[in-house]
Order: structure tokens, then sequence, then C-alpha cells
């Protein structure tokens, strides 16, 4: 074998990381091969180890690496990193793999590296993010500076958080002195100031719940946002226990109990007109108590029909049924999907002087002035049927019931709207004919049904699609007429699909609501009493023309409002 051969053959046993440090002149072939030969029995990466053994400067690796693998080099003394991109990776993972996340640009997340030969550290990003990864190189002494200080940064935010607000919020809650006694200090400022952050960011961005919620290794805080849980901030594991204690603090619960569920308020006072109220639960976990806040933000509450999202005849028949002296108009739906604010919207026009109005929740979300609001209290035995009864002594007008959960309920309920007064209430069911079949198997008569209930809205809550980056979408022309579609309508139809921007959640802004409003016809009253079942009602409602909650939602689709994806999570079974 010729020198030039053996040459060639070692060469060839190089990384090709290693090859490109040979032909730039920083490392001869025979350096290189007995580098690289001592890391493999250090079971380290090449490039690990030229940096920790200080072979190459890490300047001089950045640029053979960029080279190499056709990376664009970022100097990070250059670049402002913004600390809120730190939240979206664990700083486990961070320290880990010594990378840092340096900006998100709709479904694609900029990651800063050193070492371009991490690819199972980008495959674990890859599949914990959900987001696709772009990687960008830099010089690894830099790299490490910017991580220490952005995590020495995150550290410190529990005690030195900027926002000057968080020192004025007032809990109208007091504490109890008794409690303190616990084996650490629910008052303990770190503690206190992060959970105040997190409301007041749960508020600013419009999430309707947070979730506290521990594991084995990990603790994080969720918030539901357009109806999505999204991950916002993994704290340390073992303040878990402390935030659970100080959030019962607040809602004024026994911080000793942690083996049953407890129920709880708290009022966070943001200004002189400004109140929000948290409504708490906890619930013990293999790890920890997990807690569960859903917001109540009444001036966020837009109490409106036109917002709601009924179309024009919708509308009309809501109106017109809202109007009558007398009846049950009922909303269904599961939770979550919007019953109660259109239950609000029709109180909030009914709301004038010359009505009274008394409504019974459990409990009362929205605080309406010259409205009678009763809060169910199971524990003192003020029921939905003993708040009725109570409501019928006084005079009403118009009764709101929050749910009608059992055959007392609904009877009181049912008698109220034969005897002249209007009853708005919810039942949980998919759809407006499911309600009627529901009230008989509750045990209600079925002449009462048909006398009594005049008008049934089911709906959903679907998220709106963002105006600044929705883009169309064409779909094969069969799987449009699956979806629904009419052919005759294909040609000149656009539909949209969320990208995603710095404006919206990943391609959504807001909710709007999509109905199914069926009056109870002459027709559908005769099939009640005949015992009739919900196919059969269902099949009369398709007769007089009432669209159903899918068709309602292809509307949406149709003007571009929401996305066939979106229609479909919330629709399909």
């Amino acid at each position: 074998m010729t020198i030039s051969t053996t040459i060639a053959v070692t060469e060839n046993t190089l990384t090709s990381l290693a090859r490109r440090l040979v032909s730039d002149g920083h490392l001869s072939t025979e350096s290189a091969q007995e580098l690289q030969q001592h890391a493999k029995q250090l079971t380290q990466p090449l490039f690990t180890y030229l940096l920790s053994n200080k072979v190459l400067s890490a300047s001089a690796l950045a640029h053979a690496a960029a080279s190499e693998f056709g990376l664009p080099l970022l100097d990070l003394e250059q670049f402002e990193l913004d600390s809120s991109m730190i939240e979206i990776l664990d700083e486990t993972l961070i320290l880990e793999h010594r990378l840092l996340p340096l900006g998100k640009k709709a479904n694609t997340l900029f990651v800063a590296i050193a070492d371009p030969t991490q690819f199972n550290s980008l495959n674990e990003i890859r599949f914990k993010t959900r987001l696709n990864i772009e990687t960008v190189l830099v010089e690894a002494d830099k790299l490490n500076a910017m991580i220490e200080q952005a995590l020495t940064s995150a550290d410190t935010a529990l005690m030195e958080l900027s926002d000057s607000s968080l020192d004025d919020l007032d809990f109208t809650h007091a504490e109890d002195p008794l409690e303190k006694e616990d084996e650490f200090d629910v008052n303990d400022t770190p503690v206190v100031r992060f959970i105040n952050k997190v409301l007041l960011d749960a508020i600013r961005r419009g999430a309707s719940d947070v979730h506290f919620e521990p594991y084995d290794k990990r603790y994080r805080v969720r918030f539901r946002l357009d109806g999505i849980l999204q991950e916002m901030a993994s704290p340390p594991v073992s303040l878990g226990s402390r935030m659970a204690s100080r959030i019962k603090v607040m809602a004024q619960l026994d911080i000793s109990e942690k083996r049953l569920p407890q129920d709880g308020r708290i009022k966070v006072n943001l200004s002189k007109n400004h109140a929000v109220d948290f409504r708490v639960s906890t619930c013990p976990t293999l790890f920890g108590e997990k807690v569960v806040l859903r917001i109540l933000d009444s001036m966020n509450t837009e109490l409106n029909v036109e917002s709601l999202g009924f179309d024009e005849a919708q509308r009309i028949l809501f109106e017109q049924h809202i109007a009558k002296p007398h009846g049950m108009v009922l909303v269904t739906g599961p939770t979550g999907s919007g019953k109660t604010i259109t239950l609000y919207s029709a109180i909030s026009i009914l709301n004038t002087v010359d009505k009274n109005i008394s409504t019974a929740e459990d409990p009362a979300e929205i605080y309406i002035a010259g409205i009678n609001q009763v809060n169910i209290n199971s524990k003192t035995g003020l029921s939905f049927a003993h708040a009725l009864r109570s409501f019928l002594r006084q005079d009403p007008d118009i009764i709101m019931v929050g749910e009608m959960r059992d055959l007392e309920t609904a009877e009181i309920a049912i008698k109220a709207a034969q005897t002249g007064h209007l009853v708005l209430s919810t039942l949980h069911t998919n759809d407006a004919p499911q309600t009627l079949t529901r009230m008989a198997n509750m045990g209600v008569a079925p002449f009462n049904i048909a006398a009594s209930v005049s008008l049934i809205i089911a709906q959903r809550l679907v998220r709106k699609l963002c105006e600044h980056c929705k883009k169309t979408e064409k779909l094969p022309h069969d799987a449009m007429l699956e979806e629904g579609f009419r052919e005759d309508e294909l040609a000149d139809l656009n539909i949209y699909t969320p990208v995603g921007c710095d404006k919206c959640n990943d391609g959504y802004r807001g909710r709007i609501g999509i109905f199914q409003v069926m009056p109870v016809s002459e027709q559908m009253g005769w099939l009640i009493m005949e015992g009739g079942n919900s196919l059969q009602l269902a099949k009369q409602a398709q007769e007089e023309g009432i669209m159903d909650l899918r068709e309602a939602g292809l509307a949406k689709v149709r003007a571009g409002i929401t996305s066939l994806e979106e229609l479909n999570r919330v629709t399909r079974d």
C-alpha cells in the first residue's frame, strides 16, 4: 500500500467535521485521527471533546461547523433574547442539551446550538414542542453565557418580577391567621408574586381556565386559551405544595385538608371598576393537589345577541321567544360550550325596570345590576328546587335556572312556565331533539313538556380564524361533498385554514357560537305526547327546515370565520 493510499484510507475514517478541520488547516490528519479516537474512548462527540479540552477555540469550531453543515452562523453578542422564549422549553432540556430557543414564527421554533451533530437532542425538542425546528449555529462559549444569563433571570423572576401591578392586587378574601401553622410559610414572597403574575397573565391573555398540575418530576401551569389548553410555565416541583396552599388560603379553603377535593372563590380587584372572580377547585392526585381556576371576568364578557354567532333567522327566533310572557327556553350543550353567555345575553335584553328577574346558579358567573341572583349551596340545603320555590313566592316575571339536574327542579320550572312566567334554563344534551327525550327520561310527563317548552337552542363554540394569517385551502371535490358542502357551491367556494402568527394562538383568535335553534312546533308536541324518540324529532326538525349544528358550522366555514378542521373537531362524533 502506497503512502498516498494510506493517507486516503485514514481520511476516510474521519468524521465530516474532522475532515473539515483538516482541510481548513486547524488539524493535521494524524492529530485529527488521534483526537477522534480519544473522543470515542470517552464516548464523547468529537465537537464536545475538542471544546472541553480546548484543542480549538469556540470561534474556530463554530466557523468550521457552519461551513461543513451549511448552517447560518449567528453572533449571540449582537442578539437580544426575548425572555418569554425560555418558557417554551423546560429548563432541564436547555441545560442537558445546551441549546436555546431564540424565537418562534407560526409553527417553527428557531433554536441556537453549538454542536450541529446533536440530532437526538433536536428530535426530542421537536417531539416535546410539536413544532418544526430550525437550527442556528452559534459559538459555544457565547451560548453557554447566554443560557446562564437567561436561566438566572428566569430563576429570579419569582423574587423580582418587574410588573409593578403585582404589588397592587387587592384580594377580597382575608387570610385566616390560624391557617399559617403549616410546614412552610404560605405567604412566602416568591410564591405569592409568582401566583399573582400567573393570574394577571391569564386575565390579560383572555384565558378561561388556569391549571396548576403536579407530576412526579415536573410541575406545569397551563392556560385554556380559546378552548385549548396550552402550557405556559414549568416552575420547580418543590414549589408545587406551596403554590397549592397559597391558592387555598386566597380562596379561604382548609390548607390542612389535602385528601379531599375542595371548592372556593377568589376575587381580585384590579382597579376600582374592574374585579375578576376565580372559581377554585382542588383535587388530590398521586403527586400532590391539582388546582384549577375558572376565570369569570364580567368586564370582558359581551352580552349582546349580535356577538353570539346566530345567523339572521336564528336571531329573530331567539328574540321572538324570549319576548314571550311565559314558556320555557332551554339552552343545551356540553360544559364550556357558551350556554351561560347565551342565557345572560337574553337576560340583559329582558332586564328592564318593569321586570322582576331572579336567577339560581351554581355559582353565579356574571353579575348584572337589577337581577336577583342566588348561589346554590348544597351544604346549607339551598338547592335549585328550594330556590325556585322561593322565587315563585316573590312575584317573578322571569326565572333563570342554571341547570335542570333532577325531576324535582324540572317539574317546578315547568309549573312556573305554565303559570305565566318565562323560564330560562340549560341541559346537557348533544342536540335540540335529544333535549325533549332527555326530559321525558327524567320523568317529566310528555304533555307537560309539549305544553311548556317553546324553544330549544343547542350550541357549540368554534375558534375563529385569525384574520391576519389565515390562508385558503383546496380540498378534493369528493372530500368537499363528503364534508357536507353542496355540488352547486363548490366552484366558487373558498375555505380557509389556520397558519399562526404573533397576533393569534396557532392560527385562531377568539371563539364564536354555532347553533341549532329549534322552536317546539305543534307537530313536535304531538310526537312528544305519542312517545316519539329523538330520531323522529330530528327528522321532524329537518322537515321544518331547522339547521342542525353541522349545517350551522358549515355556514361559518363558507364565510371564512372558522376552518373545516376546527368544525370537525367540535361536531364530529
